[in-house]
């Protein structure tokens, strides 16, 4: 997968999800997904390619970074709580996909239960 359909990919799959909306606090520049005012996925060129950088469990991070060579910590953010993911050719939709509603599940599951748009541990997992 190359960086532009990474992006076309990523921000699809943000679109679909409740509540999330696209915003620029940063400038045009870069590309924020928010949750009632919670960042879930930047999508930038800043670092000189198109990134997405996502919020991801500490543990499932480095097991990523492991696995997959276009995953390395997040860009500008908390390296422990945070991904960069890029393109390259282990990265596949389906990746991108679970990568993206993950990481709106864990910014949803910090909001008060009154202000989530869904249930963050059921939401978009497989039944």
């Amino acid at each position: 997968m190359d960086g532009e359909t990474l992006w076309k990919t990523a921000a699809d799959c943000a679109e679909e999800l409740p509540g999330a909306g696209l915003e620029h606090p940063f400038g045009d520049d870069w590309e924020v997904f928010e949750v009632r005012g919670k960042v879930f996925m930047l999508m930038t060129e800043v670092p000189g390619r198109p990134v997405v950088i996502l919020k991801a469990d500490p543990a499932e991070s480095l097991a990523l970074r492991e696995q997959y060579e276009n995953i390395t910590p997040g860009y500008h953010m908390n390296k422990k709580h945070w991904i960069t993911v890029e393109g390259g050719d282990a990265i596949g939709a389906q990746l991108v996909e679970e990568l993206v509603t993950e990481s709106y599940r864990l910014v949803v599951g910090k909001l008060p239960k009154s202000q989530r748009p869904v249930d963050p541990h059921t939401y978009g997992r497989a039944s």
